[in-house]
């Protein structure tokens, strides 16, 4: 009897051990393309800020797609698309190496094209204007934040991802390219035809000027936040402080973000305490970033914003309001509170992916929202030589509201 309930306990034993080797060897051993996308797999399922993958089971996409054949590495990178397709977020993308490449030139100081900041808008999946950049072909043809992009060269943008559309976009000096436009709150698409040219990527222009009740003040324009900014930002406050400076207009306007490090480090030139910006990952932890007591100048502050202030040019600019160290002038910005990280691929390509949200000082959630200036200035279109004269009407009110805050610091 003993003998026989051995030998039923051992088998159940060796069919244990069996199911579980089943379960854990796999049956096939993946080649090097199956292996690129169990590697962008195992990111998302790492990183990604929302632990419901948007509401599906993240292992079963996973088995689906590896079931289709690889054939080549393309057939590698679409399967890695669809999945990442399944998570509705714009913003998490693959980056096939070339892309990534070219995104790393965005940093660089120069590129070749027609000089946009574009993105997809969250709610509406279209091709839209973060901004264009200063002197750019864009900038002379007139487009404007917000203006949707339905075709590059006839071809629908509706075909095409975020970084396949940028590739249209770039090219060599002197060729042309035609997009279809949809003017934000028009009905009657147009096309603006673009000869492409070098883009220079000029962080920040600083400048002494008079025209405040004799007194002198510092206009400060950021254009992006590149790994420099930081580093020209401080260089022009301090320069304009040793010139005399008594007040300062910060121009975040068409500014779309950069690196969201070099917008918590340039808040800290203006902060000498508070929270600059509180992130939500997706376990739903605050982390947060604090001013460190560095501030370089105590002096009255007016921050213009516009629809092209976007990601973090809004942390700056919601720091600077919810500490009560800036007034913000202008119209409401544009509303991406997301962050992106980079992850680097085995083979040269990248994976960004949103991996947390933030919030401003007050825990304002901006994203797709924007913030609101203290002074609402509607937005007009100015041509390069009239942004910050008697013709920007954003620019006279930042003018007329820190007359103010000067005297009464004078009579303070």
């Amino acid at each position: 009897m003993h003998k026989r309930v051995f030998q039923i306990l051992l088998l159940i034993i060796l069919q244990i051990t069996l199911t579980w080797l089943s379960w854990t060897t796999p049956v096939f051993a993946l080649t090097e393309d199956q292996k690129l996308f169990s590697e962008s797999w195992r990111i998302i399922n790492r990183a990604y800020v929302d632990e419901s993958f948007n509401h599906q089971n993240w292992w079963s996409i996973r088995e689906q797609l590896l079931r289709q054949p690889f054939k080549t590495r393309d057939d590698a990178y679409d399967a890695i698309e669809k999945m990442l397709a399944t998570l509705d977020d714009p913003f998490t993308r693959l980056l096939r190496p070339d892309q990534y490449r070219s995104l790393q030139v965005n940093t660089s100081g120069e590129l070749m094209g027609v000089g946009l900041q574009i993105a997809l808008d969250a709610e509406t999946g279209d091709l839209t204007v973060i901004t264009p950049l200063d002197g750019s072909p864009a900038e002379q043809a007139g487009i404007q934040p917000r203006d949707r992009i339905l075709k590059i060269d006839g071809f629908p943008t509706s075909e095409l991802t975020l970084d396949e559309s940028a590739t249209r976009m770039r090219g060599p000096r002197g060729t042309r390219v035609t997009l279809t436009l949809l003017r934000d709150g028009s009905t009657t698409p147009e096309d603006v035809l673009l000869v492409r040219d070098r883009i220079t990527l000029n962080s920040v222009i600083a400048e002494l000027r008079s025209d405040l009740r004799q007194t002198p003040f510092g206009y400060i324009r950021l254009s992006q936040f590149s790994a420099n900014a930081t580093e020209e930002v401080a260089h022009a406050i301090q320069s304009l402080e040793q010139q005399g400076a008594k007040a300062y207009i910060l121009d975040l306007r068409n500014n779309p973000g950069g690196l969201l490090q070099s917008g918590i480090e340039i808040a800290r030139l203006w902060l000498d305490e508070g929270t600059i910006v509180y992130t939500v990952n997706r376990q739903g932890i605050l982390g947060s970033f604090e001013a460190v007591g560095s501030a370089l100048t105590q002096a009255p502050l007016v921050v213009l914003v516009n629809p092209g202030t976007a990601s973090a040019s809004e942390i700056l600019a919601g720091a600077l309001q919810d500490n009560h160290r800036a007034i913000l002038v202008g119209d409401k910005t544009f509303g991406k509170g997301l962050i992106q990280s980079l992850f680097d691929l085995s083979d040269g390509a990248g994976l960004a992916v949103t991996v947390a949200k933030y919030e401003t000082p007050n825990h304002t959630d901006i994203n797709k929202l924007g913030i609101m200036p203290d002074r609402v200035i509607p937005s007009e279109a100015l041509f390069r030589n009239q942004v910050a004269t008697e013709a920007d009407q954003q620019y006279q009110a930042a003018l007329e509201l820190l007359s103010s805050q000067v005297v009464i610091a004078k009579n303070g």
